[in-house]
């Protein structure tokens, strides 16, 4: 799931399906399970742009960039060091206080992982003089780390493992905070759901968890051996 959510490129197509359709919809699914009275919808660039617009389209609250990314550099949430991450985030990304000021902002995004970036904005959006941030999350919340691949971080650094809605909520200085449900997800990835890991915010393993870097091994032989007996689509 998490490659419709983040890591595939909007062009792309995952098993059939527009990333770039799939993310639109995940953002008017959320706009409908989690509506706001606001002034503008402010997507944080990159990949929350797309699951914004779904969600400026389905609310009819106007999208704006309030948020300018520096292209050349790269994504922060895979950077080894929390000094690194926070670093990037204050290279990476500049407010634009003519779109933010004296405004009511729902600030949407792909997911949180950690939640020192996602704190790290909505501060530079209260700096930037926005009256309210009310931020929307285009995916459940990470409560558990995926071994199949996606280079996320150990259960120890999800925040969503370790706190409620509302514990991440304050941690952030947002003044609310919603993520789309798991059947919202399902939901926008259509008909063919079932056929996705959705591991990292179900804690469902569809192969049991490594424990140790010997059972690692072995369940990344057992995925290759299940994908070459998979038979291959027309």
């Amino acid at each position: 799931m998490f490659e419709h959510v983040y890591f595939a490129r909007p062009d792309s197509d995952v098993f059939g399906q527009s990333v770039n359709a799939v993310r639109t919809n995940l953002g008017r699914l959320l706009a409908q399970e989690s509506a706001v009275d606001a002034d503008v919808v402010v997507p944080i660039p990159d990949s929350g742009v797309v699951a914004a617009i779904g969600y400026a389209e389905s609310s009819g609250i106007p999208l704006k960039m309030g948020l300018i990314r520096n292209h050349f550099v790269g994504r922060t949430f895979i950077q080894p060091q929390q000094s690194v991450r926070e670093l990037k985030v204050k290279v990476k990304l500049n407010t634009v206080r003519s779109v933010l000021e004296g405004k009511r902002v729902v600030l949407v995004d792909d997911s949180i992982v950690r939640g020192t970036t996602s704190q790290k904005i909505v501060s530079m959006i209260k700096a930037a003089g926005a009256r309210e941030v009310h931020m929307r999350i285009s995916c459940p919340p990470t409560v558990a780390p995926c071994y199949y691949g996606i280079d996320t971080p150990h259960r120890d650094e999800l925040i969503a493992a370790r706190h409620s809605v509302d514990e991440i909520r304050d941690f952030m200085g947002a003044d609310t905070l919603a993520y789309l449900s798991i059947e919202g997800l399902r939901e926008a990835v259509g008909k063919r759901h079932d056929q996705y890991c959705n591991a990292c915010y179900t804690r469902a393993y569809p192969i049991d968890p490594p424990t140790d870097t010997e059972a690692y091994r072995q369940m990344v032989l057992k995925i290759a051996e299940v994908a070459e007996m998979a038979p291959s689509e027309p």
